[in-house]
């Protein structure tokens, strides 16, 4: 059983799928959102969700766009399902925001596992504190966001996991195998050349804050946090 009623959107356009997944996880105690249009899947999101299961080929919107849409708002892990498995599909949902693929037909204890497992990160990451840095910069762990003095920023999923990795190992120069390999996973199917992108937004959206520079890049190597 879940506890307190962990809270999954799971998004389908198929009825029957969509039923049988609402089953499966009211009877292990999940309080269960449902959608069958991407427009469904955006109302259903600022219910603020624990983790969302989101089927790529829905109507009006796709799930990637879907992705993109909420990344600003939500930060909860967001598996695809698809029965897609090119590399090029793969890459774009991550570059989207989304942090699995299960490839349809799965099966139900492994897809069951795979929640938990994303769940049990999500919690991990919740217990870390807050810690402060140069530029009037906070950084807050366990709400998984920023602050500049009392204004708050919140980052897409994958761009505040960059963050965190390089500003908890300041100093420490990764290049982009291992950044890729320590937010996607070491077993992703992807392209490392999607960092530089993330760093760059990344980089963006704290320059609207503040002209202190947090990432460095060392050429030939990868990026680092500045002390």
């Amino acid at each position: 059983m879940a506890e307190q009623q962990t809270k999954i959107l799971i998004a389908d356009d198929e009825a029957d799928i969509l039923s049988m997944l609402r089953d499966f996880f009211v009877s292990r105690g999940y309080l269960v959102l449902q959608a069958q249009s991407g427009a469904e899947v955006l109302r259903q999101a600022e219910r603020q969700p624990d983790i969302i299961l989101l089927d790529i080929n829905m109507p009006d919107l796709d799930g990637l766009e879907v992705c993109a849409r909420i990344r600003g708002f939500v930060a909860c892990p967001i598996l695809f399902l698809t029965a897609r498995i090119e590399d090029a599909d793969k890459l774009r949902g991550f570059a989207a925001g989304g942090d699995d693929y299960i490839v349809k037909p799965f099966s139900l204890l492994e897809l069951a596992a795979r929640v938990q497992a994303h769940l049990r990160r999500e919690a991990r990451h919740n217990k870390a504190a807050q810690v402060k840095f140069a530029g009037n910069l906070t950084i807050d762990y366990g709400q998984r966001c920023l602050f500049f003095a009392d204004k708050r920023l919140n980052l897409p999923k994958k761009e505040f996991a960059i963050v965190e990795l390089l500003s908890q190992n300041a100093g420490q120069v990764f290049d982009k195998e291992r950044i890729y390999e320590r937010v996607w996973g070491w077993d992703s199917d992807g392209d490392s050349g999607v960092v530089a992108e993330h760093i760059r937004r990344v980089r963006g959206r704290l320059a609207a804050y503040t002209e202190q520079v947090y990432i460095e890049t060392v050429w030939g190597c990868g990026y680092k946090w500045r002390k």
